[in-house]
């Protein structure tokens, strides 16, 4: 039995059993209970700690005089399998397809579920059990995992809603100060409900549909999804873009002018001469001549502080700065909120905080004030005597939850991990900087004449610091800027040039450059792509009004990439995210079919957001994708198998038996091998390059360079060892044919082992 610290009171509703609050004693009226549900075995602690009375311990579930607290482990209850519902579609034919049900059914997710699910059924129905309260995640899922829950059990009980956006003790008794009633969530309830079946519709349909059709080209069950598919095809456009990239030479002409200053040659808005005889000659001409600074021209310019974080934008930045995949920012965030109480709610889509948490702003500043790193930008915002609200504020844009920030607790950082650490840094830092002022800058531009040849010289100084003094003053936009080869160098200090000034060229140099393909995605970026359904966009605003129609929520991204990554289609590949070639086979299988379009299945979660608000209907959009699910199951059944067939690349002749045999090197679906194989029985030379080495794809060019050069030209990253560490390597074709790793000199390591 474990003793609370504070007043004992009833969760009954006011009129069965009169509320007093956590505030006073109520006599007890009656032994009817309380069922709290929460979603998670160490939600279910928090809450005990935080409700009045003595709970006692019975392993699935606490128990007090007038409350019992148990907890679902996440998704108990799923919707079953088609063969449940027949004998027959155990048989994957296409003659079945589609498989609509009339009626969804449900079933515990495993063995180690239907023990838990069994335990809360029988809570539900104890006869001293009269009401419900849902205490699940504050979210879709949330409520999805408690509708399948009460579904399941039969029982017919009233149920009310606990919504909090954070873990503190004080959240959690508001919380259960202000119960909602559980048909307020119906809208909700059925978006979540539209959400897991239209799942399943298109993804169990569409998975047997392409396995019968392309299993024997791609390999194994083809997984379709109605958010993996299309996120798949942003990647593998841009790896096609990639693929068909050819570079183009051109060249830049810098100058070195005396008062000291450089200048980069321009003609209107180009930079790039694509001829390299003019460059030159452009160079000769001006290098030791006289010239005249055209133009100087200054202006003062300023930058607003970011808007605060949502999920997606968490897991952006998280990338960006530390290489953190969105799963593992997604883990330490539920974590800071879950066990340390350090944040709010992070799986949450909104950027703005709602008014009634203006009172709660500048304690929450308080808490970070003695964190030594926090303390001068926490002291400036206690120190304001009116808040800025205006980029902060917004109860239009603020709906399930609203942005991360720190909960108004004290922190105790050495309790943290590096990884949650990191989060909450992130976290804090963007908290305190949206009420700084904007950053300001003075931005100087000079155009300098040479033999009526031009040069720009860029200048940029901070005025104030603003909003970046809470990071510093570069932020990672400057620093990307300045890695960019092609960027024109933003001078902190340029010497006092006036227009008409005359100078000199000292000398200037021609450099040779090739234009590049667009990068590979990281996770930032296909997070960023997920959230717009492909559209490239950078401005955080307009962002903001296309989140309605992204791929997923914040809450399933990171999910969708793992999912993506557990089923080889795509892989990490040093901080870049890079389609398998079975990736790739799956969309060339499905070629401009509407289930890899972004846009599509952005309209479907725009129209699962409406069905929450009550500005669709349930049934149509259910029956929508139903007729969806019957039209791709005749396209893929109407596939031509012949074109399904991949494209697989000669390499050139076989180094252990071409010589002699005239035999290549020739791809198939595992690996790049000898023509003279022909069966088990009939293995040839038995030359082989497999295409999986260390849990990395090699790509057509890597098995080139082994075959002609006998190793890869550079050490390639995205290997893994046994343990799952990565690591780095450069590849190398031993004298037996054998591919081995090659260390670099700085990380040699015992992992060093002949590839399989």
């Amino acid at each position: 039995m474990v003793e609370r610290g504070f007043a004992k009171a009833s969760l009954a509703t006011p009129t069965r059993r009169g509320r007093a609050g956590f505030a006073g004693t109520v006599a007890k009226v009656t032994e009817m209970k309380t069922l709290v549900i929460a979603e998670k075995p160490s939600v279910a602690r928090d809450l005990v700690d935080a409700l009045p009375g003595s709970f006692e311990n019975n392993d699935s579930y606490y128990e007090s005089e007038d409350t019992i607290v148990t907890f679902a482990v996440g998704h108990l209850v799923e919707l079953i399998n088609p063969e449940d519902y027949d004998d027959r579609f155990k048989r994957w034919r296409m003659a079945d397809l589609p498989i609509v049900p009339e009626e969804f059914k449900l079933r515990a997710r495993d063995k180690k579920a239907e023990k838990q699910l069994k335990v809360i059924h029988k809570l539900l129905k104890r006869e001293d059990v009269d009401r419900l309260v849902n205490a699940c995640d504050a979210g879709r899922e949330g409520e999805l995992i408690f509708a399948y829950i009460y579904e399941t059990s039969g029982v017919d009980k009233p149920v009310e809603r606990l919504w909090i956006s954070s873990m503190t003790k004080q959240a959690i008794r508001e919380g259960f100060e202000q119960l909602r009633p559980g048909e307020q969530l119906r809208r909700l309830e059925a978006a979540a409900r539209s959400r897991s079946e239209a799942d399943w519709l298109v993804g169990m349909n569409a998975t047997r549909a392409a396995t019968i059709r392309g299993r024997a080209w791609v390999g194994g069950v083809v997984s379709l999804g109605r958010v993996q598919t299309p996120t798949l095809a942003l990647m593998v456009k841009r790896e096609r873009e990639i693929q068909a990239f050819v570079p183009e030479p051109y060249w830049l002409v810098h100058a070195q002018f005396d008062p000291r200053y450089e200048g980069l040659w321009f003609e209107g808005d180009e930079t790039r001469l694509k001829e390299g005889k003019r460059a030159e000659a452009i160079a000769a001409k001006v290098s030791g001549a006289d010239g005249v600074v055209e133009s100087v021209e200054r202006k003062e310019q300023s930058e607003r502080a970011p808007l605060l974080y949502d999920l997606t934008s968490l897991q952006r930045d998280a990338n960006r700065r530390f290489g953190f995949s969105a799963r593992r920012t997604l883990q330490a965030a539920q974590s800071l909120y879950e066990d340390k109480k350090a944040i709010t709610y992070p799986r949450t889509s909104s950027r703005w905080l709602s008014g009634d948490l203006v009172a709660q702003l500048k304690p929450t500043a308080a808490t970070l004030a003695p964190i030594g790193e926090y303390a001068a930008a926490a002291q400036y915002v206690l120190g304001l005597k009116q808040l800025p609200l205006g980029r902060v504020v917004n109860d239009s844009k603020v709906d399930d939850h609203h942005a991360i920030i720190p909960t108004d607790v004290e922190h105790d950082l050495d309790r943290f991990s590096p990884d949650e650490r990191r989060v909450f840094d992130l976290v804090a830092r963007r908290f305190l900087a949206v009420f700084h002022p904007p950053a300001r800058y003075a931005r100087t531009t000079v155009v300098t004449l040479v033999e009526e040849e031009r040069f720009r010289t860029r200048g940029k100084v901070t005025l104030e610091a603003g909003w970046r003094g809470v990071y510093g003053l570069e932020s990672d936009e400057d620093k990307k800027a300045r890695q960019d080869e092609d960027t024109e160098n933003e001078s902190a200090e340029l010497p006092a040039l006036e227009q008409g000034q005359k100078v000199k060229c000292a000398v200037a140099e021609v450099e040779a450059k090739e234009t590049k393909p667009p990068p590979r995605y990281t996770e930032a970026t296909l997070l960023s792509a997920m959230e717009t359904a492909g559209k490239l966009v950078d401005d955080e605003e307009l962002r903001e009004a296309m989140k309605e129609r992204g791929l997923g929520t914040p809450a399933t991204r990171a999910e969708t990439i793992e999912t993506l990554i557990r089923r080889e289609y795509i892989e990490r590949v040093a901080k870049d995210l890079q389609p398998t070639p079975k990736g790739l086979q799956v969309i060339t299988m499905l070629e401009e079919h509407p289930l890899t379009s972004p846009e599509l299945t952005g309209d479907w979660e725009k129209r699962l957001t409406d069905i929450e608000h009550g500005g669709d209907d349930r049934k149509a959009f259910i029956d929508d994708i139903a007729e969806f699910t019957r039209a791709t199951v005749e396209k893929i059944a109407a596939l031509d198998k012949e074109k399904l067939r991949p494209e697989r690349v000669e390499l050139g002749p076989c180094p252990r038996c071409g010589a002699e045999t005239g035999e290549i090197i020739k791809e198939n679906s595992k690996a790049y091998g000898c023509t003279s194989w022909k069966s088990r029985e009939e293995p040839g030379c038995g030359f082989v390059i497999w295409k999986r080495v260390a849990g990395r794809t090699l790509t057509p060019e890597i098995a080139r360079q082994l075959l002609e050069e006998g190793k890869t030209k550079e050490v390639i990253s995205g290997f893994r060892s046994r343990a799952g560490k990565p690591f780095r390597a450069r590849l190398v074709l031993n004298g037996e044919g054998k591919v081995e790793f090659d260390f670099p000199a700085r990380t040699q390591t015992k992992e060093a082992a002949v590839a399989e």
